[in-house]
């Protein structure tokens, strides 16, 4: 049982535990000792005013560790994946909590790969970050600087995007940008203005502090609204870090993972480019993307939530297209983790070459009634094991066997329990999502 990775990195306060300069030592130490003899290892970070800190005292670590450390400044996650993998890194590290607020941050690691770390080497660095815990002293982070940011590498990965799509040109479009005053700020003006059309950019002012304020994927009907302000065609949104990507179409609807996957799916069948005919999914996807795939006889399955489990089913069954309903997408034959503006380039160019909107190439999507109610908890106990809690699960499952689906689940980077309830009757959804967060607040809320 893993006790700091969750399933996207560590994640925390900044400045509390384990995000606190001791600990962070230490896993830069770890990091370092997991790795071949003489590693290299390149890191990136969001816009958090805690990055610049974290990255500095987790050089250390590193260098104390004998790894030698670049710094590729601010700069989307997906790009240190790309990186690493490029230029034959040992390790890449991200620092970003993604979606969370400003006061949180995390730590990311890919693989010399470019593919996030598995469960199993995950615990074993965990094993080692808590026997450098008693052997390190607190580092004084007055003294501490990371490497100065190299701006060649932010150069290669606007060249690895652009190469991406080489035909798309965005001439004939008024597109919204909503970079979340995150990693986007960076990149996203640059790579859209460069292909033409009428390119609008919002949040994409990063304080340190207004990342993911009341904008960014987390807050896609912001996004929704400024399309129909400026009677624009099409919205995107990105989170903190930009591996995943939102959009709105020119109604002003927002539209989800679940569509860009149905989207890419009916793109790349035609094709013969769908590998296996299959899309990979998880359990929070909804049951209408289900039935649009199979009316184009496209078979859809269905992995726990997190991408880096989307990635594990992806890879063993030889799927190359999975993703979120959140707006991790994964194309495999392009990219080793999700990457925000890479789906969104994808979306422009099918937009582009179909010669229709974004509504009506979606127009046969059904979405079925869905709701998620996020419950605070303090711990994070087995569901099953509290008879309260798992007399209401079983019947909502009884209740909505055929007409509906119940996923109940923890948070993987945050304390919270999540429950999810889709059903024909909207009614009925809303009563059963009630009971079951209830029980749950009655007996684990925080």
């Amino acid at each position: 049982m893993r006790k700091l990775f969750g399933t996207d990195g560590i994640r925390a306060v900044a400045g509390e535990p384990p995000l606190d300069p001791t600990t962070i030592f230490a896993i830069g130490k770890a990091l370092a000792h997991s790795l071949p003899s003489n590693p290299r290892v390149i890191i990136g970070m969001d816009t958090r005013e805690s990055s610049h800190w974290i990255a500095a005292v987790l050089t250390a670590g590193l260098r104390d560790g004998c790894a030698e450390v670049e710094n590729a400044g601010v700069i989307t996650t997906p790009a240190i994946a790309y990186l690493t993998q490029r230029h034959k890194f040992s390790a890449g590290i991200v620092l970003s909590a993604s979606h969370n607020p400003w006061h949180d941050n995390g730590i990311k690691v890919f693989g010399g790969d470019g593919y996030k770390l598995p469960d199993v080497i995950e615990l074993a660095i965990e094993d080692e970050i808590f026997r450098q815990q008693k052997l390190v002293a607190t580092p004084d982070i007055s003294k501490l600087s990371p490497p100065a940011a190299n701006v060649a590498y932010f150069a290669d990965y606007i060249a690895f995007l652009r190469a991406s799509v080489p035909e798309l040109s965005l001439d004939g479009l008024r597109i919204v940008i909503d970079c979340a005053n995150g990693a986007a700020s960076s990149v996203a003006p640059e790579l859209f203005s460069s292909l033409g059309g009428e390119i609008i950019v919002h949040h994409a002012s990063p304080n340190g502090r207004n990342i993911n304020d009341d904008c960014g994927a987390l807050y896609a009907k912001t996004v929704a609204k400024e399309v129909l302000d400026a009677e624009a065609d099409i919205g995107i949104t990105f989170d903190g870090d930009a591996d995943r990507a939102l959009f709105a179409d020119g109604n002003g609807s927002v539209v989800n993972g679940d569509g860009v996957m149905l989207l890419a799916a009916r793109d790349l069948e035609p094709q013969g480019r769908l590998a296996h005919n299959t899309v990979v999914a998880t359990t929070m996807s909804n049951m209408g993307l289900e039935a649009a795939l199979k009316r184009s006889g496209i078979k859809m399955l269905r992995a726990p939530v997190g991408d880096k489990y989307v990635l594990e089913e992806m890879r063993k069954t030889g799927a190359n297209l999975g993703g979120e309903q959140s707006g991790h997408m994964l194309f495999l034959d392009r990219a080793t983790t999700g990457d925000g503006l890479l789906t969104a380039l994808f979306v422009l160019d099918i937009v582009q070459r179909s010669g229709k909107n974004l509504a009506e190439l979606l127009s046969d999507l059904k979405v079925f009634p869905q709701v998620i109610v996020n419950i605070k908890v303090r711990e994070k106990k087995p569901l099953e094991e509290i008879p309260a809690i798992a007399a209401t699960i079983r019947t909502a499952e009884k209740e909505l066997a055929h007409t509906g689906r119940v996923v109940i689940r923890y948070s993987g980077t945050e304390p919270l329990a999540r429950v999810m309830i889709e059903a024909e009757s909207e009614a009925a959804m809303h009563h059963h999502a009630n009971v079951i967060a209830n029980a749950i607040r009655a007996e684990l809320g925080a």
